[in-house]
C-alpha cells in the first residue's frame, strides 16, 4: 500500500535537493580564460590546464574556468583583454608592450639565469616587493610571473660561438632588448613573431633565431636551426604574467579569493618554472640525438655580451626612475640575490 506520508517526505527531501543544487548553480562563477597557443602546446596541457582543475578543486566548485576554444585577441592585446574584462583571465608577454612594462626590463637582459623555476619565483618576489603598487599593473589582479630559462642563439647554417662570426648574421628577434643586443653585437636584427622563423629560414630572410632550446622544437625548427649557441647564464630572457580582471577579482568572495591565493603567486609561478625546466633539457637532448653542433659561447662573445649588459643596466636605471621605480638598483639586487639562492636549493 503507498504511504501518503512517506510520499510527502519523499518529495520534500527530493525538492529541498533540487533548491540547493539551483542555488549552487546560481553562486557559481565561470570564469572566462584567453590563450593564444594551440590546445597541444605544453603551456596549455601542463600549465593551463592543471591550473583551471586546481581553481575548481580549491573553491569546492564554486569558481570554474573556461578556456576559450580560441583566443580573443593576438597575443600582445592579451593584457588588455584581461584588464577591459573582455575575458577574465589571460597569459602573456610582458615583452610584447615593451613601453608599458619598463620597470620589468631587467629581468629579460642577459645573465638572468637558466633555472626557470627559480628566475620565476624570484621575479615574483621581486615583483611583490617593489613593484604590485606600480601603475603600470593597475586594473589586474596579477595571479603569477614567469621567465623561461634563458634564450640562446641558434643558426642554420654554420657555428656562431665568437663575435666575428657572429657579425653580419641576420636573426629573427622579438623585443628591443633583443634588437639591442644584435645590434651591438654587429649583427642584424629582424623584428618578427617566433611563429614566423621556419618560412623566414626557408626564404633566406634570415640565417637565425632567437629563442629557447624548447622553442626551436615546439615551433619545429629543427630541420632549419642546426648550430646552438649557449649562454651559461643565457643570452636573454622573456617575462610572462598570468592576470585577471581586478573588478571580476574583487566580486569574488572572501573565501574563494583566499582559496585561489593558495594556488596562485609564487606557487603558480613556480608551475610555469618547471615546466620550462624539463622542456629545455629535453629539446637539448633531442636536438643533440639529431646531430645538431651544440657548443658554448666563447669567452670573447660573453665578454661582449657582458659589456652591452652593464651598458643596459645603466641606460634601464634611469628609465625605470621615471617609471615610477624608486631604487632600480635595489630592485635588479634583490632579484638577482634571490634568484641565486633558490637556484641552489
Amino acid at each position: 500500500m503507498i504511504n501518503p506520508a512517506r510520499n510527502l517526505l519523499v518529495g520534500a527531501i527530493a525538492a529541498t535537493a533540487v533548491l540547493s543544487a539551483t542555488t549552487q548553480s546560481a553562486d557559481a562563477e565561470t570564469l572566462t580564460l584567453s590563450s593564444w597557443v594551440p590546445p597541444t602546446h605544453f603551456v596549455h596541457t601542463d600549465f593551463l590546464v592543471p591550473f583551471t582543475e586546481k581553481v575548481a578543486e580549491v573553491t569546492e566548485g564554486r569558481v570554474t574556468v573556461t578556456i576559450l576554444p580560441a583566443p580573443l585577441a593576438s597575443p600582445p592585446q592579451h593584457w588588455e583583454l584581461a584588464r577591459n574584462g573582455v575575458a577574465d583571465i589571460t597569459w602573456g608577454n610582458f615583452t610584447y608592450e615593451p613601453e608599458r612594462f619598463v620597470p620589468l626590463w631587467f629581468a629579460e637582459f642577459p645573465n638572468a639565469g637558466t633555472d626557470a623555476e627559480a628566475q620565476s619565483r624570484a621575479l615574483w618576489q621581486t615583483y611583490e616587493k617593489y613593484l604590485a603598487g606600480n601603475p603600470a599593473f593597475d586594473g589586474v589582479k596579477m595571479l603569477a610571473v614567469g621567465m623561461f630559462g634563458g634564450g640562446q642563439l641558434h643558426h642554420g647554417s654554420s657555428a656562431v660561438t665568437t663575435p666575428v662570426e657572429v657579425a653580419g648574421q641576420k636573426f629573427r628577434m622579438g623585443g628591443p632588448i633583443q634588437e639591442e643586443l644584435l645590434s651591438e653585437l654587429g649583427a642584424v636584427p629582424v623584428a618578427a613573431p617566433a611563429t614566423k622563423a621556419y618560412e623566414m629560414l626557408e626564404s633566406g630572410v634570415i640565417d637565425g633565431s632567437l629563442h629557447t632550446m624548447e622553442s626551436v622544437i615546439n615551433f619545429r625548427l629543427e630541420n632549419s636551426l642546426k648550430y646552438h649557441t649557449v649562454f651559461p647564464d643565457g643570452f636573454y630572457d622573456a617575462t610572462f604574467f598570468v592576470i585577471m580582471n581586478g573588478a571580476k577579482w574583487d566580486r569574488l568572495s572572501e573565501a574563494d579569493r583566499a582559496a585561489i591565493e593558495t594556488i596562485t603567486g609564487e606557487t603558480l609561478s613556480a608551475a610555469w618554472g618547471k615546466n620550462f625546466n624539463q622542456q629545455n633539457p629535453a629539446a637539448r637532448e633531442k636536438l643533440a640525438a639529431l646531430g645538431h653542433e651544440i657548443a658554448e659561447a666563447s669567452p670573447e662573445l660573453i665578454a661582449a655580451v657582458n659589456s652591452i649588459y652593464e651598458v643596459m643596466v645603466w641606460e634601464w636605471t634611469e628609465k625605470a626612475k621615471a617609471s615610477g621605480v624608486e631604487d632600480p638598483a635595489a630592485m635588479l639586487s634583490f632579484y638577482k640575490e634571490t634568484y641565486t639562492k633558490l637556484a641552489t636549493e
